[in-house]
């Protein structure tokens, strides 16, 4: 079928994408083998359309049936001059049987049952083309199946004068009739599919596509935002000592090259995820709850001193669970560094909870007020909700009565969403 199908036909979308989400090109090697046995009429559609018009229109022109279902060859002078410009305007109707088949289909029943008066030929040929077409190209309705049906009426007329049994004849006729037009319509189906599958398998890559991106992207904040806060705090401090005190000046400016270090060294892992041909055989591990008190460490650091407790902890996590509890504690431990404001405390405490984890950051919010402090702020909240939300756990996050913020998450274990 032709790229460029009429509004007529059913609007056929080109394959845009595989299953693994590249574009379907004419290297990829299935695509390659349909196009290897495509015919003339696919390559060439406009010229094969032409073609056949001449060919019918011959068979029409200089073919009779004679006794027996025998064919007889007849001259052009035993063709009247109305009767010819019947068949040629007939036939020719033919070149627009993809852009327009129904059209074409009724010009030639039109043609056909007046020749079926003073002409033995008629149409048949052309109008068997033109059902083909039909069930090809046309859209599905119910002019289909009515040009059928007045095909096989019009040969049911034409064969009465025959001799024997006539019936039988008709039965034939309108089997062949229906049958082209039904293995034009399963064509259409069946390629109707395949462009279906196509799209499925595109939608189906974009969609992975977008998940690993918001994926990455999540990664990628909450290492640039746990990362670069801590070294704008410790950079503020050194400035804010470096008159007074060089010393501590020093020991504030080697924690900011130490978080800027690690930094890279996250952003580098993520680098090579995204580059599955590198030379690199290995990646690194993730962070996981092993990691948590090199954390806490960080943040007592950089001026927030955080106490850390579990209870009863599991064994062994899964990876992603493990991580995403991490990433929750790092970006609740952010938030309370970037906007609890100095003087702050906070406590991380995991316990285990009927079939996962609760997570618990806690700060008691002394260097600003608790109402200007609103969950719904950022997208740090937002990424920490999302991230329980994908285990099939759940977060809350809000004020504390008596000041300062509350982030509790709960984790499952096992059963989460995949």
């Amino acid at each position: 079928m032709p790229a460029d199908v009429s509004p007529t036909g059913p609007p056929v979308d080109k394959p845009r994408a595989a299953a693994n989400g590249s574009p379907l090109s004419s290297n990829t090697p299935t695509v390659a083998i349909a196009r290897a046995f495509r015919g003339p009429f696919t390559r060439w559609p406009r010229a094969a359309d032409a073609v056949l018009a001449v060919v019918t229109l011959l068979a029409t022109v200089f073919l009779v049936e004679g006794p027996g279902d025998s064919l007889h060859w007849r001259g052009l002078g035993e063709v009247s001059p109305v009767v010819l410009v019947m068949f040629v305007a007939a036939n020719a109707a033919l070149y627009w049987r993809r852009r327009a088949p129904l059209l074409v289909l009724g010009l030639l029943l039109v043609a056909w049952i007046p020749l079926l008066v003073v002409d033995d030929a008629g149409v048949g040929g052309a109008t068997l083309v033109a059902l083909y077409s039909v069930g090809r190209y046309a859209a599905d309705s119910w002019w289909g199946p009515t040009g059928v049906a007045i095909a096989i009426a019009a040969v049911t007329v034409d064969g009465r004068d025959h001799p024997g049994k006539w019936w039988e004849e008709a039965i034939l006729d309108a089997v062949m009739l229906a049958g082209v037009w039904y293995l034009g319509r399963r064509l259409q189906l069946r390629e109707e599919r395949a462009a279906q599958l196509v799209r499925e398998r595109a939608a189906e890559a974009r969609r992975i596509v977008a998940g690993e991106r918001t994926r990455i992207a999540r990664e990628l904040h909450d290492v640039v935002a746990h990362r670069v806060s801590l070294m704008t705090v410790q950079a503020g401090a050194a400035k804010a000592v470096a008159a007074e005190d060089l010393a501590a000046a020093v020991q504030a400016m080697g924690a900011v090259e130490e978080a800027g270090r690690q930094a890279l060294d996250e952003l580098r892992h993520l680098l090579d995820v995204l580059r599955p041909d590198s030379d690199s055989d290995w990646l690194g591990p993730q962070p996981g709850l092993a990691d948590l008190p090199r954390l806490v460490a960080q943040i007592s650091a950089a001026g927030v001193p955080v106490t850390f407790a579990t209870k009863d902890l599991p064994e062994s996590l899964p990876d992603r669970v493990d991580l995403f509890a991490y990433r929750i504690v790092q970006e609740a431990l952010t938030n309370v560094l970037k906007h609890a404001g100095p003087g702050t405390r906070a406590q991380v405490r995991l316990s285990r909870a009927p079939g996962g984890l609760t997570l618990e950051i806690l700060d008691d919010g002394n260097g600003i007020a608790p109402e200007t402090r609103k969950p719904s702020g950022g997208h740090g909240i937002v990424g920490m909700r999302e991230r329980a939300l994908l285990l099939g756990g759940s977060l809350d996050a809000g004020s504390r009565a008596g000041g300062g913020f509350r982030v509790v998450a709960q984790l499952p274990v096992e059963g989460g969403r995949p």
